[in-house]
């Protein structure tokens, strides 16, 4: 049949074509240098591909790095916000603790009667506690008029102590002279009348001070004292009410024959 033989050929025809590729140099062969570009463009796709992760890792880490920037930042400033409120609280803690402090001073005033209103008043207290000088010396002197003389008598103390600069400190001085007279503490007043003259020459007290040292010593009985001092009134401050108080006691004096 005629198959037989068409087959024959077609064998032949293949093995020698097969036969011929395996005679030609590998460098020329067609199929090999084709699947040879196939992998080189194969090996340029991966590169491609590669480069592209690359990028967009890159890309990625960049984007945390910056997140991270983001969040240090923000948690330093929530750092200084702490710390700054933390300090602000201390702040309002403080001058809340202050004002409470005043408030319950106010209410300790309120609640203990004032000198002035009939409380008592410890040594070395001012009558009017922070108050000025003008203010303790007027609280000072309405004692005096109010016949309140021991009480009197420590508020000038003090006032003395804590203002012995003060322009009225020589009539503070006076007015705890005679806090001591009119309460019979003759020693006592006769000391601090002396002080009067001692401690503020040419004050507008000396005159009565120096009355009043004579009338201390007439009250000891110190009579030639007491007559010494007044007859200086008489001399040093003539036409005064303090002369005219002493031509009085003098006139006594002689009436009594001492």
């Amino acid at each position: 049949m005629h198959c037989v033989p068409q087959r024959a050929g077609l064998l032949t025809a293949a093995l020698a074509l097969a036969g011929c590729s395996a005679l030609m140099d590998p460098a020329e062969d067609p199929v090999i240098i084709r699947l040879g570009e196939i992998d080189q463009r194969l090996q340029a796709v991966e590169r491609v591909v590669q480069n592209q992760s690359l990028v967009e890792l890159a890309r990625q880490v960049s984007a945390l790095e910056r997140r991270a920037d983001e969040l240090q930042g923000r948690t330093e400033e929530l750092g200084y916000g702490s710390t700054r409120t933390a300090e602000r609280q201390r702040e309002l803690y403080a001058d809340l603790d202050g004002r409470i402090q005043a408030l319950e001073a106010d209410l300790d005033a309120l609640s203990t009667p004032n000198v002035l209103d009939g409380g008592a008043l410890a040594p070395g207290e001012l009558p009017v506690p922070g108050g000025s000088a003008v203010d303790n010396y007027d609280a000072a002197f309405e004692l005096i008029k109010e016949q309140r003389y021991d009480m009197a008598a420590l508020a000038f103390q003090q006032f003395l102590v804590t203002y012995p600069d003060s322009d009225r400190a020589a009539n503070a001085q006076y007015w705890l002279a005679e806090a001591y007279y009119v309460t019979n503490r003759f020693e006592e007043a006769l000391e601090a009348f002396e002080l009067v003259r001692q401690n503020y020459p040419g004050s507008s007290k000396d005159a009565d001070a120096l009355l009043k040292v004579g009338y201390c010593n007439y009250e000891l009985e110190r009579w030639d004292a007491a007559r010494t001092a007044l007859v200086r009134v008489q001399s040093d401050f003539p036409d005064t009410t303090a002369a005219r108080f002493a031509d009085q006691r003098l006139e006594r004096m002689d009436a009594d024959g001492v």
